[in-house]
């Protein structure tokens, strides 16, 4: 057996989301393993901060900003990324969007768009054009960050909750469709992890309490406990590892 499954060298990786919490510790974690990662969000400043953090560590990595909502950045994001490196190997879908907190009967238009724009219609489009960039260059590996949201609603987080099950049913579509191209396409559900992003649900002491008790780990993830995943689904350790949906949860979803 290959004693360098999880070697990422040659590798070039696109993280999005990748300023701050479980999106900067994957990107840390494949640059640590070789690639070269393109670190992405919509705004410049983290994503430089990032890079910095890496290129001190030994790695190679840039800042590009995109923010998913937004057709034309993604069409900017990759026609750099096209001009600059000619192909792409990873994609790590990360970004995300969750304005609302409240109950479903009261979600608004704005936030319903927010949502879905970037969610959905987000992962979609930069999976296409990531996607095709490898299917030009033999094959490639995506992991789209979902949620265990995406499989039991949570509470108060509707629209959130039914965009990360869309995009469980999007990441086995691409598995089945991109199977032909040597495309891998996977999907990383965390549970409630100790971020910004997060911070709703785990700075909020009542809401924390009620969430552990479901939890037997009876504790909230750290960012840095997801990115481990990740690197499996992109590495040669993974390679008949296609349209699958793996639980980073404490064990939520046991039931």
């Amino acid at each position: 057996m290959d004693n360098n499954l999880f070697d990422l060298t040659g590798k070039v990786a696109l993280v999005t989301g990748a300023s701050r919490g479980i999106g900067e510790s994957i990107a840390k974690t494949l640059a640590a393993y070789g690639a070269h990662v393109i670190v992405s969000s919509r705004k410049i400043e983290g994503c430089e901060a990032v890079v910095e953090q890496i290129t001190c560590a030994g790695g190679s990595a840039q800042a590009i900003p995109c923010h998913i909502g937004d057709m034309d950045q993604i069409d900017q994001l990759f026609g750099a990324i096209t001009e600059q490196h000619g192909k792409l190997d990873i994609l790590v879908n990360n970004a995300a969007a969750n304005p609302y907190f409240g109950h479903i009967l009261e979600t608004d238009l704005g936030a319903y768009q927010k949502t879905v724009d970037v969610n959905i219609r987000g992962y979609f489009f930069m999976s296409t054009k990531g996607a095709q960039l490898m299917k030009d260059n033999g094959g490639g590996a995506i992991v789209n960050v979902a949620s265990i949201n995406g499989v039991v609603p949570g509470d108060f987080q509707g629209i959130y909750s039914i965009t990360k099950a869309a995009v469980i049913s999007m990441t086995k579509a691409f598995a089945k469709e991109c199977a032909a191209f040597n495309i891998r396409v996977n999907a990383l559900l965390p549970g409630a992890t100790d971020t910004k992003f997060a911070a709703t649900l785990v700075k909020n002491p009542a809401i924390l309490k009620q969430a552990m008790a479901h939890v037997p780990m009876r504790r909230v993830a750290e960012p840095d406990e997801m990115s481990g995943t990740v690197l499996y689904l992109v590495s040669d350790a993974a390679t008949y590892t296609t349209g699958t949906s793996i639980n980073v949860d404490g064990g939520y979803l046991i039931g």
